[in-house]
């Protein structure tokens, strides 16, 4: 094992819940660096090599004392998505660009080892090319991919001998996790078909890819493994299936009504506003670390069949829960 003390910010997220889970039973350290606005019982809290550090990532030096004895930092705390800013342009600012350069700089002053930074696939907002690289310039749509993306140049310009670092634009994530998220575009329609026996899909022929958050958590485990030199300021797409969301729905509707023994769920469609449109070549990260995906679009939406069918999502329709605005501004996040 080359690394043994990991810091999770948003540890207790969507993400980072299953990702600590895989890391604890691996036989590393966790730090979880959290605000916890979705609770902690979701969490293995009697491990011992777990450690909750209740703290907002605006607070620098708390996060520079969380960095104390830490060999990684892997980081996921944001406000996530791209509905999520309609909550408060300031309040996702300060929370996804403004401290993320300090804590960078706390993480490098406590002798932390490694960063590695999840951007988002979404920093290309629109592209007409039938495989966007890397080297694709970023076209934001949203504040969200905006912040997202100019983050990125912040991290690599501290990198150095000593201090290693990474940055990776997943796809968007699917599947279930023990915090789970049902404001994403597989899992939303999942829920649809799966309680409302209907889908609707909003445009349609927008493209979007995916990746199961099975291997998401994969790519972070291979992330504290690898030597320094493949990764250092390198950025990696992450993604696997390619689809337009009219296509998703469609696999939605295959794989629920075998699993669940539906007929004819109906997918209706409607007009949408947003253009988000994008087709990731994930071919790097394969040629450079070997990291190929395993899990499909398929296997998630039959672990949200599964969870439905155990009662491990209920009410979620209509519970905040499951929605990061809906949480954010039931909480009056400020």
């Amino acid at each position: 094992m080359k690394f043994k003390k990991i810091l999770i910010t948003g540890g207790a997220g969507y993400v980072g819940t299953m990702l600590t889970e895989n890391l604890l039973n691996i036989g590393y350290e966790v730090d979880i660096y959290d605000t916890f606005y979705f609770g902690k019982d979701h969490l293995p809290t009697n491990n011992n090599n777990l450690r909750l550090i209740d703290g907002d990532i605006r607070n620098t030096e708390l996060f520079a004392t969380a960095c104390n004895n830490i060999d990684v930092v892997i980081h996921l705390a944001c406000i996530s998505n791209d509905p999520s800013f309609e909550l408060n342009e300031n309040l996702s600012k300060t929370i996804n660009y403004d401290c993320f350069e300090p804590m960078v700089l706390a993480a490098k002053q406590k002798k932390v080892k490694r960063f590695i930074y999840a951007s988002s696939s979404s920093v290309y907002g629109i592209s007409s090319q039938d495989n966007v690289t890397e080297e694709h310039p970023l076209v934001p749509l949203t504040l969200y991919n905006k912040f997202k993306g100019m983050c990125e140049p912040l991290l690599i310009k501290h990198l150095d001998d000593s201090f290693n670092g990474v940055v990776i634009r997943p796809a968007t994530i699917c599947g279930y996790s023990n915090r789970c998220r049902l404001d994403l575009s597989v899992n939303i329609l999942t829920n649809l078909a799966v309680n409302n026996k209907r889908i609707t899909v909003f445009g349609g022929e927008q493209k979007r890819p995916n990746l199961n958050i099975k291997d998401m958590c994969r790519l972070y485990e291979l992330l504290l493994e690898v030597d320094d030199e493949p990764i250092q300021k390198q950025t990696f797409n992450v993604g696997y299936q390619n689809n337009k969301i009219i296509d998703l729905a469609k696999i939605v509707k295959n794989v629920v009504e075998k699993k669940m023994g539906f007929k004819d769920i109906n997918i209706e469609v409607t007009k949408s506003d947003d253009n988000r449109s994008y087709h990731i070549n994930s071919n790097k990260i394969d040629r450079i670390l070997g990291f190929k995906p395993i899990y499909t679009i398929e296997d998630a939406v039959e672990s949200l069949c599964n969870a439905f069918e155990s009662g491990l999502l209920k009410g979620s329709l209509t519970d905040s829960i499951y929605s990061n605005v809906k949480t954010m501004q039931k909480l009056n996040v400020e």
